[in-house]
């Protein structure tokens, strides 16, 4: 056994070196086999002497011109050096000497798309397949796969994947990728059939089991999806992203109990992430427990304080419990991180008026209508507010803003109708009140959400049963 293989191995090329030394300065005519050369220029390509590493190789070929393994080792160092005109005129010499090896075609591909010759690579690639079989062929699909990424050619992607997995069901690498490649595509369908496939004769190929039940997912077909992440799981018990993909499933069922429990499984299993935090306390929101919402999204923040969106969604927990301060205070940093978005104005406005800061509240909804003029829901609560604060003469100017810049919708005639029935015009307010149900009778819970005190209004009383009776007729 030898004591320091390292070293020896040291010695052996540094007198390699020397032998070539001398052989390039006609010292000696030393002979250095073609094992040795393909030594030599791997020791300055380490080196990353890139030109002493070319220059040995052309001393090589010089000693072996038909090695075509030492034409492939010049051609690869020519494209290291962005010559690949050059390196694909040696690769063409290599050829004549022999086709069999498969850096030939690698290399080949590599120039081309260096040149950004794509339909060459391709046709470099297709030639090869019909040559090569085994790890020998994926690896060729792997490379084909690659070069119709780069030139976004995805379906074709997916078919190379498909193919490594006809050769080889178990190659971990065509599983994973094809995966992405499938939700990408959308190719879900030919995903199931070639997964069963693969479960038919591997049934504990976990990746193939995850896999199938992504593609079940992408057709929205949750409880299969769901019975398939369980196989997976049964077979890796830590598939983490199993239990993730599950949680979001059994969200999309609004299973929230279920859907905590895969994704508290993630949390136990991988360092901790906003994402997975997130969706547990969307999924306590949903059951109402704001306290544990609140708990997640917190720990969610912690993780990303740059992230208004959780302050938010903690501050909505605070408003479902009619905690209006506690929200103020979450909206307050929801809004120094991202001050334009309409969302975190509206909920601020419905605190300050609720806490009877009408003028504040009216500020913000202000503020909604000016970034979003078409929506509704910032007109809805600017002159519900303004109403509630009994600011008539303004509200009514602001719902006829609103009535014009939303092309009249419905909504705002109804509120109309109100303001106009509070302010003592009944004959205006009728009209209003009719056009108002001709266009959307479902909406007449917003005129009284506005102004109950107007079902004790006689004319009132009498539209609505007028359009009812006629509605049966």
């Amino acid at each position: 056994m030898k004591e320091n293989p390292y070293q020896e191995d040291r010695e052996e090329m540094r007198e390699l070196i020397r032998q070539y030394e001398n052989l390039k300065s006609g010292l000696s005519h030393s002979f250095i086999d073609e094992e040795a050369f393909e030594k030599i220029i791997g020791f300055y390509e380490e080196k990353e002497e890139l030109t002493k590493a070319l220059e040995a190789a052309e001393t090589a070929i010089e000693q072996y011109p038909y090695s075509s393994s030492l034409l492939i080792r010049k051609a690869d160092l020519l494209l290291d050096l962005r010559r690949y005109r050059a390196a694909l005129d040696i690769l063409d010499r290599a050829s004549l000497f022999g086709d069999n090896d498969i850096n030939l075609y690698i290399l080949k591909t590599d120039a081309y798309l260096a040149l950004d010759e794509q339909e060459n690579a391709v046709g470099i690639l297709e030639e090869a397949l019909d040559k090569f079989e085994g790890e020998e062929r994926i690896d060729l699909l792997f490379e084909l796969a690659d070069v119709y990424d780069d030139y976004e050619e995805f379906e074709k992607v997916f078919d190379c994947l498909r193919m490594v997995l006809e050769q080889d069901p178990n190659n971990e690498e065509a599983l994973y990728k094809i995966c992405f490649w499938t939700d990408f595509t959308g190719r879900n369908e030919e995903s199931i059939r070639l997964h069963q496939q693969i479960i038919d004769d591997f049934p504990y190929n976990e990746l193939a089991w995850f896999n199938l039940a992504a593609a079940y997912q992408g057709l929205k077909l949750y409880e299969k999806a769901i019975d398939a992440y369980k196989y997976a799981i049964a077979i890796e018990e830590k598939f983490d992203y199993a239990y993730r993909n599950m949680g979001d499933a059994y969200i999309r069922l609004r299973k929230y109990k279920l859907a905590i429990e895969a994704l508290e499984k993630v949390t136990e299993l991988s360092k901790p992430e906003v994402v997975i935090y997130e969706a547990i306390g969307h999924c306590y929101d949903r059951l109402k427990n704001f306290a544990e919402a609140r708990f997640y999204y917190r720990k969610a923040s912690h993780l990303n304080q740059e992230d208004s969106k959780l302050f938010y969604k903690i501050a909505c927990t605070y408003y479902n419990e009619g905690q209006w301060e506690s929200c103020i205070k979450q909206l307050d940093h929801a809004i120094r991180l991202h001050r334009p978005q309409p969302e975190y104005n509206l909920l601020m406005g419905e605190c300050k008026m609720e806490l009877g800061l009408f003028r504040e509240a009216v500020q913000y909804f202000s503020q909604v209508v000016r970034v979003r003029p078409r929506n509704v829901a910032g007109w809805e609560a600017l002159i519900r507010c303004l109403y509630t604060a009994e600011f008539t003469e303004e509200a009514l100017e602001q719902v006829n803003a609103a009535l014009e810049i939303t092309n009249g919708k419905p909504i705002f005639l109804y509120y109309k109708a109100a303001i106009l029935l509070g302010i003592g015009k009944s004959k205006e307010a009728v009209l209003q009140l009719e056009h108002a149900m001709e266009q959307s009778p479902k909406l007449l819970k917003k005129f009284i959400e506005l102004n109950p005190a107007s079902l004790q209004n006689q004319m009132v009383v009498d539209v609505v049963a007028k359009f009812k009776r006629n509605r049966s007729i």
